[in-house]
């Protein structure tokens, strides 16, 4: 089989290239009118516009042509069926299997999984309204009022971003905290704000030997140990995890272990009863509807064609700017509060997916294979980095997310200006200003030609730089859960594209490898000599008298 960069599908994308580099997207929008109805596409509640874009009919045709040369489509029905995807650990990744509202029977390892996901969503459901209810009861017969979610990576991102964005559907009655970080600052502030006596733990790991989480949910018994007694752990802790064995030696009953499977990737995780701290404050019809709205866009993505097909035109220009134009980094600028963590979500989505050094057949890449992902939230992001965006020699792309209605919102100045922001951003992205236009704005001003001259060269903006506008209608469970579920197969698209595997995260794991060495050497046991820079940092730590 030939190199990616060999095929002449690929071939004929680095000439295409050259053409459309001599454009400008102004130009193009002063000549054709029809341009956003013909790169604009609705599923649903969500509008893409991609109109701003460097791109004509034919750069689709020949993008769609590198995708069935890659076997796009095979892929994505080997995705759905639960073919091993990800093969260097010989897994399906059936993270779609978990929102299949028409749960259809499907095989991993000669088992239909659909039992168990039915079995634990109704576990889940069942945990949600004892608690909501009031009638589970701590040991002192206290209803909860306090969830303290203890997980990192997809345990943690996940269940935080959707809470805060479905903020106007949660209930008032149960209050939400996050422990991450192994950093003891962040526990001991979650533990300064909580009633021990009404608080449940939810301890997520998938392998329950997570350092960071192992450490804090041993902090978070004893704390409760000494205010509470033993028997804390029948009544204030509950699991999340495919290694219920560990969990039941930490001391959760196995009625309050909720199931994980090891073909779920912790950043595709949220769907499963990782999703429990949404569920317990949504409640469960509106965790449904984050299922549904997923679902939805996984059928969009599972029959619609290439070139009408919204994670797939998503995807196809990632690899198009990327790849042909030489971009290193991509914005997601979302114009929402509610969305403000949603940059740190995709971030990880995308970059511990497919930041990845050799194709699925082991080979060395010779290209990038994921963008560095960046943003803020909208408006602060302007006063930010969007100067950069606008004047700096490199093409950032920017996904601009936009939300038509605020479920909330009394005075709509503030949701008008808001949308206002965001749209002339990406006006101004693709027009820029002339140096012409720059000067005849100084004369205009009463400048003198010189003044006039010497301030258009700093004022003038190149423009010509590529945007994607997604359009919510208002921010809801099922419109965050196609949002989502659209960016997850926008990742899978470009790993399938490059022809790497997206669902590993072997880099990550080599870290998890040298930790004890060094945290053992920093307890003052002997060890093998480690390289001089740590060595001398870890000598640095010990002479500021952290260790005698």
């Amino acid at each position: 089989m030939k190199k990616l960069t060999e095929l002449p599908e690929w071939q004929a994308l680095y000439r295409h290239q050259q053409e459309v580099a001599l454009y400008s997207m102004r130009e193009w929008f002063d000549k054709e009118p029809e341009r956003f109805s013909r790169f604009s596409l609705q599923v649903s509640e969500i509008l893409l516009d991609y109109s701003r874009n460097r791109i004509t009919n034919d750069t689709i045709q020949q993008l769609c042509h590198l995708a069935k040369a890659m076997a796009l489509p095979r892929k994505i029905e080997n995705l759905f069926k639960g073919e091993p995807v990800n093969q260097t650990e010989k897994r399906p990744a059936l993270h779609t299997a978990l929102r299949d509202k028409k749960h259809t029977p499907l095989l991993v390892n000669g088992q239909n999984i659909t039992s168990r996901i039915t079995a634990t969503q109704k576990k889940m459901a069942d945990c949600v309204e004892k608690i909501r209810s009031g009638e589970w009861k701590g040991v002192t017969g206290k209803s909860i009022r306090h969830i303290v979610n203890v997980g990192i990576g997809g345990s943690y991102l996940g269940p935080m971003m959707a809470i805060h964005a479905l903020a106007d559907f949660a209930t008032q009655e149960l209050d939400c905290h996050f422990v991450s970080t192994v950093d003891a600052a962040l526990i001991q502030d979650v533990l300064k704000q909580i009633d021990p006596e009404s608080t449940l733990f939810i301890i997520s790991s998938k392998s329950f030997s997570t350092i960071e989480t192992a450490t804090n949910a041993q902090t978070a018994y004893a704390w409760m140990e000494r205010q509470l007694g033993k028997e804390v752990l029948s009544k204030h802790f509950v699991a999340v995890t495919a290694a219920p064995q560990k969990a039941k030696q930490f001391g959760i009953p196995e009625d309050h272990i909720f199931e994980l499977w090891e073909w779920v990737g912790g950043r595709y995780s949220i769907w499963s009863a990782i999703g429990l701290p949404i569920a317990l404050m949504l409640g469960n019809k509106h965790f449904a509807e984050l299922l549904e709205g997923a679902y939805e866009m996984d059928q969009h993505f599972r029959q619609a064609d290439l070139a009408h097909n919204m994670p797939v035109l998503l995807g196809l220009l990632s690899i198009w700017y990327t790849h042909f134009f030489g971009t290193h980094a991509q914005a997601i600028a979302p114009y929402s509060h509610r969305l403000r963590y949603l940059v740190s979500y995709f971030q990880q989505l995308e970059m511990e997916s497919n930041g990845k050094c050799v194709t699925q057949a082991g080979m060395p890449v010779t290209y990038p294979t994921s963008p560095v992902i960046f943003g803020e939230e909208g408006c602060n992001g302007q006063h930010a980095y969007h100067q950069l965006l606008h004047q700096g020699q490199q093409i950032v792309p920017v996904d601009f997310i936009l939300v038509a209605q605020e479920n909330k919102t009394e005075d709509r100045i503030h949701h008008d200006i808001l949308l206002a922001s965001g749209l002339s951003q990406a006006q101004a992205l693709m027009r820029g200003k002339t140096y012409e236009e720059a000067r005849e704005e100084e004369l205009a001003l009463n400048k003198t030609q010189e003044e006039a001259d010497y301030l258009a060269r700093h004022r003038e903006i190149p423009g010509n730089k590529p945007s994607n506008v997604i359009f919510l209608n208002r921010i809801t469970p099922y419109n965050l859960g196609a949002l989502l579920a659209l960016y997850e197969h926008k990742t899978f698209v470009q790993g399938a594209i490059l022809d790497i595997n997206s669902f590993d995260q072997w880099g990550v794991e080599l870290g998890k490898q040298l930790l004890p060495h060094i945290l053992h050497r920093l307890q003052g046991e002997k060890q093998q000599p480690l390289d001089c820079a740590t060595e001398g940092l870890i000598a640095h730590y010990f002479s500021l008298g952290s260790k005698q």
